[in-house]
């Protein structure tokens, strides 16, 4: 038995957004062989679920990067930032003002006036033409008013209210230089995990809200040992679960510093390379498991 963790984005969805129908059948077919198939994604669980559903799927899942784990709808694990840690990532992303939004426990929420800091930065002719055609931009740049997310004026309305806990910073940086400043700043700050899903965004967790730690929480639970693990992603959010697995696996749609922390490349997400992995590596396993496409880790 196999635990095989699958990032969505850009990895098991298209771009389309979608799950094709070879992705769902080698799916359900890993798990009929008894393997445990678990998202493991930077989106909130309800986000994670509601993919899920779409296509009669049923998976342990792992949302904001391995902060909140579940099992069967249960919470196994969660991991939260602190409230001293939740004011000084507020104060240092203020002086930036960027836009961004804070997950929770009660749902996202964002700033009152999100939409003005992003045409600020739109209009400061400071983002590269390239992240225009970047395959998340549009998800990132889409409005919490149409994601429906709540709003606050200041972060103390969020931690003066003791039933609210904190999972995930997600910051918007299209301007690179002031990316940089902030991350600098931000990786200052102690038990926190910072790092990115895109060119153009950060995302900051409790030290333990990573996922690698997400994957090594689930092995746990179901008694697989780490070397029976298998993790498949895209983005740079994915190197932890890469450095944790016995096989990790970059998608062919990935940046090269993610492939080069990956034991092999597989198909792009619109050429199905999850099935193709799957199959590849895992159900139909040989004397020569990785073949021509090995690539050993810098790191092993």
């Amino acid at each position: 038995m196999k635990l095989i963790a699958l990032d969505l984005d850009g990895t098991t969805l298209d771009t389309k957004k979608e799950i094709s129908n070879e992705t769902i059948r080698v799916i359900k077919k890993a798990q009929q062989q008894g393997h445990i198939v678990m998202i493991l994604s930077g989106r909130a669980p309800s986000s994670i679920n509601a993919e899920l559903n779409k296509y009669g799927l049923n998976c342990p899942i792992g949302g904001h990067n391995g902060t909140a784990i579940f099992v069967d709808g249960k919470l196994l694990e969660l991991n939260s930032l602190g409230c001293p840690q939740v004011q000084k990532l507020a104060l240092e992303i203020e002086k930036e003002s960027v836009p961004y939004n804070i997950s929770t426990n009660k749902g996202i929420f964002a700033p009152r006036d999100w939409n003005e800091r992003f045409e600020r930065v739109i209009s400061s002719g400071r983002i590269p033409e390239e992240y225009f055609e970047n395959r998340h931009y549009k998800m990132f740049t889409t409005s919490p008013h149409l994601y429906g997310h709540s709003f606050f004026d200041h972060v103390d309305e969020i931690i003066q209210d003791k039933e609210f806990t904190v999972q995930k910073f997600l910051i918007l940086c299209l301007d690179p230089e002031q990316k940089k400043r902030l991350q600098l700043r931000l990786n200052l700050i102690d038990e926190t995990f910072v790092t990115g899903s895109s060119p153009f965004n950060l995302e900051v967790t409790h030290i333990n809200g990573n996922k690698g730690y997400g994957l090594k929480v689930m092995a746990s639970h179901f008694n697989i040992p780490l070397e029976n693990t298998v993790a498949i992603g895209d983005e740079k959010n994915d190197i932890p679960m890469f450095n944790v697995a016995g096989l990790s696996i970059s998608m062919g749609n990935s940046e090269e510093e993610v492939k080069r922390h990956s034991d092999v490349v597989t198909l792009s997400n619109d050429e199905n390379g999850v099935a193709y992995a799957i199959e590849k590596y895992i159900l139909r396993e040989s004397t020569v498991l990785y073949g021509d496409s090995f690539n050993p880790k810098f790191k092993k």
